[in-house]
């Protein structure tokens, strides 16, 4: 689609004058028809968080004081499906190039093109600020500045080696603008240089903003975690409750989706000795700081937007990158979590919160590792009624798609030696206009031996190489009743889909096409961390 000032632009070999900004936080918003009527190309600013939850945020169902987000979420529009791949690098190679991970030749990127090498082409200026966890740099990638961490992870105090500023070694300092350096605060504070810097120029900008935030290390100042003393002393079982219950009344889920059970690798809270209680709460303590100082920086980004009049036409996306994390890696437990040799996680337990209601986490392929919160904000574009929710579903791999009709850009075939595979992804532009867009035929979902496959409201999931599990989501999203021996031919047909993608799109290979077992397979957590640590 071409629009106005666009091609006037083109045909008189000039950027495009007067563009806004659009952010894309993982937050979706509706660009279509307004983008037309106004005749300027949007900025965008994509927002990723880090092991964020589904039920994290206020506006998802959380008792964590997010209220920036929780604005935008008000003001723009809330998808209830929204997909990731369940692993931290597979999914920032999908929000990058639209394509499934191994697709796009996995970290290496060798087979895919970032939405910054199809929009720098088209007139748009690209920044990107934090988490990298891929191969080379984002400047090599169609980047224009950087700063940030080519690390997975890193400590929010001291940093790492890691750290790049425009491709060059950057030294983590004990400050940064006149405050104890943090890693959240420093990527607000480079995105808004970045945007500080753009503003100024007169063509439209994509910044892609990535938090490292809330992933463990748990690490968050003092002051941040004393905040929520006490606020989790009730325990998973109870706030899982809680959380299920304000999803229910906002309308963010239906009542007919039964909460999934707390499974056997968790303890019930009550059997938790006093001081094991002590511990864990403390721990989630600390994880909510951590997601209150990340709404606290995204709305530094906003606020930075609106005051340099570009926040109308941002299209603003905040996601995260999967369900929250399991992984129990504590290490330097005596240690205060301010303290910068401090080494805490939390575990399953808090996980299972994490993604109320669903089942499972982080790097499996069930709802409770693949779904995450989407916000779309843009108040000249969208135009869905305020606090919208969106039940249609939509994957990392459309956001490619949906910043190439944006930007009016074009895909690309080819990028020096790279040739590049087939976009996978469709655009949310006619989602962000109020409409049903066509769904995807099939989403694939692959990340080790977790496997998945969804056709309009049926699931097909696997996870370590267990049983294929069949499930309506219409009627079960939380996964919790099993159809597969009510329609073997269904999960046939499906498992054959599922290893055709792997085959043919994902080039997948030996070890990895191993077929499922005929059980389900124990899925191996550590159990009563809190007693084993405290020991």
């Amino acid at each position: 689609m071409m629009f106005p000032l666009k091609a006037l632009a083109m045909r008189v070999n000039r950027p495009l004058v007067g563009v806004t900004a659009v952010i894309l936080l993982a937050l979706f918003v509706d660009v279509g028809s307004s983008k037309a009527e106004s005749g300027a190309r949007p900025n965008i600013v994509l927002i990723m968080a880090d092991d964020l939850g589904f039920s994290d945020l206020g506006c998802y169902g959380g008792e964590i004081e997010t209220p920036n987000l929780d604005a935008l979420a008000s003001a723009g529009l809330r998808f209830t499906q929204f997909y990731n791949t369940a692993k931290c690098h597979s999914s920032r190679v999908s929000l990058l190039t639209g394509l499934y991970c191994d697709q796009a030749g996995s970290e290496s990127l060798n087979r895919g093109a970032t939405i910054a090498e199809t929009l720098q082409p088209a007139g748009y200026q690209t920044a990107m600020v934090g988490k990298w966890h891929l191969s080379k740099q984002p400047t090599d990638f169609g980047f224009q500045t950087y700063w940030g961490h080519l690390s997975g992870a890193t400590n929010y105090f001291t940093g790492d080696q890691t750290f790049r500023k425009n491709g060059e070694p950057w030294q983590v300092p004990a400050e940064l603008n006149g405050r104890p350096f943090y890693t959240t605060h420093a990527v607000a504070d480079f995105a808004i240089e970045s945007i500080d810097a753009m503003v100024q120029e007169e063509s439209p900008f994509f910044l892609y903003c990535a938090f490292n935030a809330p992933h463990y290390p748990l690490q968050a100042p003092e002051e941040a975690v004393r905040k929520y003393k006490g606020r989790f002393d009730a325990g998973w079982d109870v706030l899982r409750e809680r959380r299920h219950r304000r999803q229910l009344d906002s309308g963010l889920l239906p009542e007919k989706w039964s909460l999934s059970p707390r499974p056997d690798h968790i303890p019930a809270w009550d059997r938790l000795s006093k001081k094991e209680q002590a511990w864990e709460a403390e721990r989630m303590e600390v994880y909510a700081a951590m997601v209150d100082l990340l709404d606290q920086n995204v709305g530094r980004i906003v606020d930075r937007l609106r005051q340099q009049n570009a926040l109308d036409n941002t299209i603003v996306l905040f996601c995260s990158d999967n369900g929250a994390c399991p992984f129990e890696r504590t290490k330097r437990r005596d240690l205060r979590p301010w303290d910068p040799d401090s080494y805490w996680t939390y575990d399953a337990a808090w996980a299972h919160l994490g993604n109320t209601p669903f089942r499972l986490y982080k790097q499996n392929q069930h709802e409770g590792g693949i779904s995450s919160p989407l916000i779309v904000h843009w108040p000249a574009g969208l135009k869905t009624a305020p606090g919208t929710l969106t039940r249609q579903p939509a994957h990392l791999v459309d956001f490619m798609a949906t910043c190439l009709d944006l930007a009016d850009a074009s895909y690309p075939q080819k990028i020096a030696e790279r040739k590049i595979d087939p976009l996978q992804g469709k655009t949310l532009l006619p989602i962000f206009a109020g409409q049903n867009r066509q769904p995807h035929e099939s989403l694939y979902f692959h990340f080790g031996t977790d496997r998945a496959l969804r056709q309009g409201d049926w699931k097909l999931v696997s996870a370590k190489l267990g049983k294929w599990e069949l499930y309506n989501l219409q009627d079960d999203r939380t996964e919790t009743n099993d159809l597969a021996d009510q329609h073997p031919q269904r999960v046939e047909e499906m498992a054959a889909e599922w290893f055709r993608i792997a085959k043919k799109t994902e080039r997948l290979k030996g070890k990895q096409l191993r077929p499922v077992k005929n059980s389900r397979v124990p899925l191996k957590f550590r159990k009563d961390t809190a007693s084993q640590l405290l020991k």
